[in-house]
């Protein structure tokens, strides 16, 4: 079995795309699906052993993919990898900024370091990715560029730091697409909400509760897939968003448009029923892994219920 795009076949066939991140969840997905589109697909990250595990996918289902081996926070390690990629392949026409990372805490509990460290994380490292990709390749060949953001809409309480760096990112997509507009680089975003990958499963015990009765605040009472991520994102790299830049996907259930006075409308599923949804998900991706915590029903009484 092969991934199942929506995309027409090879409609990536010659083109060198990078995805940072792609060890994993989203950026695994959709380094498969650019992969099986034909594209040459570069995946940078910090975890090598995973890196080459996803190579090893994409290998296999007959795709082309190289792992590089990158923390994107810096500017060296960035700089060589975009060389490295221009060598050997001598040409980037995609870049996902993919990758980023967050942890669970109050406002008045994150320290300074702290802080700092997830903002480096989530927005600095993409812009120095792009500044590189940009000033080697992009500048005088054009290219897309489609940076990874959040729900961040009406606030991220208890992602104070996170939601900062991807608002961050969200003014900064718009500003680098008016000022590489000319230079033929379009630069979008996508905004996951709750999308289901390996990630949950690293959560305490609480957030695991909590996320599983998340499906049931959205309007379409269920959680995205990976694959809908990453169809998005290879839409907006694709000569079909050829005249958008500076937009940003959501990819949500229309989450951000619940209030709490619509209760009548999305009426809460019933803690111990499994969650259920009239919207069919897209599925894809054909290595997705459900993960545990969506595996068993909600206990009932269970915290963040």
């Amino acid at each position: 079995m092969t991934y199942q795009s929506i995309f027409r076949e090879n409609s990536f066939a010659g083109q060198v795309v990078i995805v940072t991140g792609g060890g994993s969840g989203i950026g695994r997905c959709t380094a498969h699906e650019l992969a099986s589109l034909g594209a040459q697909v570069v995946i940078c990250g910090r975890n090598a052993d995973k890196l080459a595990a996803v190579v090893a996918e994409i290998q296999a289902d007959g795709g082309k993919a190289k792992a590089l081996a990158c923390d994107i926070r810096d500017e060296v390690q960035v700089r060589s990898c975009i060389a490295q990629v221009l060598g050997e392949f001598g040409r980037i026409d995609g870049l996902f900024n993919n990758a980023g990372g967050q942890y669970r805490t109050l406002a008045q509990d994150i320290s300074t370091k702290g802080f700092e460290a997830v903002v480096r994380n989530n927005l600095t490292g993409g812009f120095i990715f792009m500044r590189e990709a940009y000033t080697a390749w992009m500048h005088a060949n054009g290219g897309a560029i489609v940076n990874m953001i959040a729900d961040i809409w009406e606030g991220w309480p208890e992602f104070a730091h996170s939601g900062a760096a991807r608002g961050g990112m969200w003014t900064l997509t718009q500003t680098l697409a008016c000022e590489w507009a000319r230079a033929g680089v379009r630069v979008n975003a996508v905004a996951p909400g709750g999308v289901s990958s390996s990630g949950f499963d690293t959560y305490p015990p609480e957030m695991q509760a909590r996320l599983r009765n998340y499906a049931s605040q959205v309007p379409m009472h269920r959680f995205g897939t990976e694959a809908e991520v990453s169809g998005a994102v290879c839409f907006l790299l694709s000569a079909a968003a050829a005249y958008m830049t500076g937009t940003c996907l959501r990819i949500d259930g229309g989450a951000p448009l619940a209030r709490q006075t619509w209760s009548s409308t999305f009426a809460p599923i019933e803690q111990s029923a499994p969650i259920t949804s009239k919207t069919k998900p897209f599925e894809g991706f054909h290595r997705a892994v459900v993960p545990n915590l969506l595996k068993t029903p909600i206990p009932p009484g269970s915290p963040g219920t």
